[in-house]
């Protein structure tokens, strides 16, 4: 594939701009205009992302998700070793505060 990265740009913002048409005008997910804009964002980033990395050996900082619902939850369960360490922030916060409310008078 050779794209010119420029036009593969703009082609990929007029996706953007006929997905968010097909959004706004939307009734529901099952929407086929939304489903339709939705396939043509995907395959325009997709061209995008392609031509850049040809051109000039750099990939976008985006990852396009494919919608299965089959695939496995494994690869979310960092997220939840994230909000741990959010919590035990949080409490340390806390206790600080605590500790300083008896000072102040």
């Amino acid at each position: 594939m050779n794209t010119d990265p420029r036009s593969a740009l703009a082609a990929l913002i007029a996706a953007l701009e006929r997905h968010y048409e097909a959004a706004a005008a939307s009734r529901g997910d099952d929407d086929p205009a939304l489903e339709a804009a939705t396939e043509q964002l995907t395959s325009a980033f997709d061209t995008y992302d392609d031509a850049l990395f040809e051109a000039y050996d750099i990939a976008t900082p985006l990852i396009v998700f494919d919608g299965d619902e089959d695939d496995d939850d494994d690869d979310f369960d960092d997220f939840e070793d994230l909000d741990d360490l959010d919590d035990e922030d949080d409490e340390d916060d806390f206790d600080d505060e605590e500790e300083g409310d008896g000072d102040e008078r």
